[in-house]
């Protein structure tokens, strides 16, 4: 079972839209604990949140999107719907361009339920690392709210430190924590350096070990991340195991011109229920 947050956090979603769909009935925790009123979701529950947040895109209301979800509208009928409004965003103005996106995501990440297999998981301790490091906020932890925010400071954090003479001596790591505050979070974009570097224009710190961690290697870009990170958490689930934070992406390849060719390692901080 995961706690509101975690689940907020594996479908990409905030913890406040989840308490509103609790109210209205449109995805109901599969526990509250009736001393404290917290609510607990399964992993299972993910498929539905995948097909709610997906129908919400296509513009249907929260009512119509409930009396759909409930039909049990099939995999297929929800593909040429789907597809339909994908057809519309298409011909419509640029703005709607990011909609589009994010309903191509999900239906990506609908068609792979199922398909992804929990055996590419991995237990495994993630070493200590010194790395330079810049950070911004973004407005949520959905990709088309990420990718926007870490390419930049990622690209800006290679500039200061080659200006620098800095010496990177692995590949880029991103790492999330939540905004104080705020319903978005913080994203840091992470360059591992030699143990005695120092500079101007970055914050140079030392990333803590992972003791235990549920690994799992994504490829292409992080925009189509959802089923990658819905698999960990559907492993978790199953394994009596549940996050300990956002996890760690280390990109292993990265090319924004290929994107199959980009290859991400997904670190997710693991405790036991």
């Amino acid at each position: 079972m995961f706690t509101i947050g975690d689940f907020a956090r594996h479908g990409r979603v905030s913890v406040r839209m989840l308490r509103h769909y609790d109210t209205i009935g449109l995805l109901r925790p599969a526990r509250t604990d009736p001393h404290s009123g917290y609510r607990y979701y399964a992993a299972g529950q993910l498929s539905r949140l995948n097909r709610i947040i997906a129908l919400k895109d296509l513009g249907f209301t929260l009512h119509q999107v409930l009396t759909i979800v409930d039909e049990e509208v099939g995999t297929e009928e929800l593909r040429g719907m789907l597809r339909l409004r994908r057809a519309e965003l298409a011909a419509a103005v640029d703005a709607a361009t990011t909609r589009l996106g994010q309903v191509e995501a999900r239906l990506r990440t609908i068609e792979s339920e199922g398909h992804m297999s929990s055996d590419d998981v991995v237990v495994k301790s993630v070493p200590a690392v010194r790395v330079a490091e810049l950070s911004a906020p973004a407005a949520s932890y959905e990709p088309h709210d990420i990718s926007p925010v870490a390419e930049p400071l990622f690209a800006e954090l290679c500039r200061r430190l080659e200006a620098a003479g800095v010496e990177t001596t692995g590949p880029g790591i991103a790492l999330y924590e939540d905004a104080p505050d705020s319903e978005g979070i913080i994203v840091r974009a992470a360059m591992p350096v030699a143990p005695d570097t120092r500079g101007d224009g970055f914050t140079v710190t030392d990333l803590p070990a992972l003791p235990e961690a549920a690994t799992i290697v994504h490829h292409g870009l992080m925009d189509d991340c959802l089923p990658t990170f819905q698999t960990l958490a559907r492993w978790m689930d199953a394994n009596g195991y549940r996050s300990a934070g956002y996890a760690r992406e280390l990109y292993l390849e990265y090319d924004p011109a290929d994107p199959a060719r980009c290859v991400t390692e997904l670190q997710e901080p693991l405790t036991r229920d």
